[in-house]
């Protein structure tokens, strides 16, 4: 798994423009992670919460929940922040949550063997 963060600053409204900070994940699967993530049907498990900082009120959370599928092939992830702050805390909350998403596609790679356990 290669991950790329980049940061931009964008300005975004039609009357009142406001400078919102914008970071960019790219995640590239190998072709095996690719495949066990298909083989298991794990598209569809949703890797983190987020509320974008120019979402409006009545929005519902499941619009901006990130899923497996949309880091998936190298789609590009936008999302965008209120504060340069925000921004890097965002890049440490996905970065954790990347390796995560590493260590549970290796987990589902094969199935466990059994084990026996004595008490």
């Amino acid at each position: 798994m290669r991950v790329s963060i980049k940061h931009d600053t964008v300005r975004r409204g039609a009357i009142f423009k406001k400078t919102f900070y914008e970071v960019c994940v790219t995640v590239l699967l190998s072709h095996e992670e690719i495949q066990i993530v298909r083989q298991r049907n794990l598209l569809e498990t949703k890797l983190m919460d987020r509320r974008p900082a120019n979402a409006k009120v009545d929005d519902r959370d499941e619009k901006f929940a990130l899923y497996v599928k949309h880091v998936i092939n190298g789609k590009i992830d936008r999302f965008l922040c209120a504060t340069p702050a925000d921004a890097k805390r965002y890049e440490e909350r996905m970065l954790d949550t990347l390796s995560q998403l590493k260590l549970w596609i290796s987990d589902n790679a094969e199935t466990s063997e059994g084990i026996v356990v004595e008490f």
